[in-house]
């Protein structure tokens, strides 16, 4: 392995864009150092962002961008942007001799992939959802392993290394993969999370469906835990103190973990991190997939814990406030199939994943 001026090895990261990329990344890092690594992140100005506590010895930016065909206007201006990003990744790796190059996804990946296959610098990928994104679709041909976040990897070129491990979750979530099913002989609580991307609709739809379309022998035990848009918490607020529900409401949830571990019903979009937590932490949901994510990889990503039996999923086009709250009825009012549900899906987690990964990039390494 090549190693830096210290005599430990080097691993550079290549994530961004989303926290979806740079949360399995960080988890990762964080593992790799803890295993005598040193380890370089690359990414661009705004997957930087997501990057103030990332535990890398140094972050590097490079230039990229995501070339848009609906615009050609701009794809000059984009392939200058990436040609930059690459050699600038170029330079970096030529003077501290990565043993490894390991891409998340993003855009942002792009030059620090490009420029370790131009280099003959071993690749990892990782893929956190269900269906390969564009730029680990790229690379995964010339990658020595890829690994992904659910055992289905759609879009995998033929003569691929495939390892699912699992998505890396956070040590919070981990912790919480331990905490029994909250009893049922009381307060019911459903915690409901969406992303900030289309999550409109779930402000619009889920209060009406637990207010309206649930029977009131159920309203009155249920203890609704809502992320909000700002714009839509007035209205929402409106609707369940009508209803007589007991409700909490907030932009942003900062104590996630402890919403999960709660809860006996969780309500959210499918997003990678989402369903991986989840499934982690053990609780039955009702996964509502994003419509517009690309290649409809919320869908797929879905169907892991719909196929294991631990969920339910409502596309976008059939969500009704009856048919929502028909489903969390019969779903709330049979406390044996929900206490079966959360068994099932802390099966299909796991919080191994980040060690997993590790294990599987020192194996590249020495190839």
């Amino acid at each position: 392995m090549a190693e830096t001026d210290s005599g430990k090895p080097l691993v550079i990261i290549g994530a961004g864009g989303t926290g979806g990329h740079m949360f399995p990344a960080a988890a990762f890092a964080e593992e790799m150092r803890s295993r005598g690594w040193h380890v370089g992140l690359m990414s661009d100005a705004r997957g930087l962002r997501y990057a103030e506590t990332f535990p890398a010895d140094w972050k590097e930016e490079v230039r990229a961008a995501s070339p848009n065909l609906r615009k050609p206007w701009t794809l000059p201006g984009a392939a200058l942007k990436i040609r930059g990003g690459i050699n600038s990744a170029a330079r970096t790796m030529k003077r501290l001799k990565p043993a490894l190059v390991a891409g998340f996804g993003g855009y942002p990946a792009f030059p620090a992939l490009s420029a370790a296959s131009r280099l003959k610098v071993p690749i990892l990928i990782h893929e956190q959802n269900a269906v390969l994104g564009r730029v680990n679709r790229r690379f995964s041909g010339k990658a020595a392993i890829v690994a992904s976040g659910f055992e289905r990897l759609d879009r995998l070129p033929g003569g691929a290394v495939h390892h699912p491990v699992g998505n890396p979750v956070r040590a919070p979530i981990a912790a919480k993969r331990e905490v029994p099913f909250p009893p049922m002989d009381g307060e019911l609580t459903v915690f409901i999370t969406g992303g900030s991307q289309g999550a409109k609709i779930l402000g619009d739809i889920i209060p009406l469906a637990i207010a309206n379309h649930t029977p009131a022998t159920l309203r009155a035990r249920l203890k609704v835990v809502q992320q909000v848009r700002e714009e839509q918490m007035d209205a929402v607020r409106a609707i369940y103190e009508k209803a007589g529900l007991d409700h909490e409401l907030k932009s942003f949830f900062s104590d996630m973990p402890e919403q999960l571990a709660a809860a006996h019903m969780v309500i959210a979009r499918s997003g990678a991190g989402t369903v991986s937590e989840i499934a982690a932490v053990g609780r039955p949901s009702i996964l509502i997939p994003l419509k517009i994510a690309m290649d409809n990889h919320q869908e797929a990503n879905a169907e892991a814990l719909v196929d294991a039996g631990a969920a339910d999923m409502i596309v976008e086009d059939n969500l009704y406030p009856n048919l929502l709250g028909e489903l969390i009825t019969v779903r709330l009012q049979d406390e044996i199939d929900l206490k079966n549900r959360a068994s099932l899906a802390r099966v299909t987690g796991t919080v191994t994943a980040a060690r997993d990964l590790a294990d599987l990039a020192e194996q590249a390494a020495r190839r």
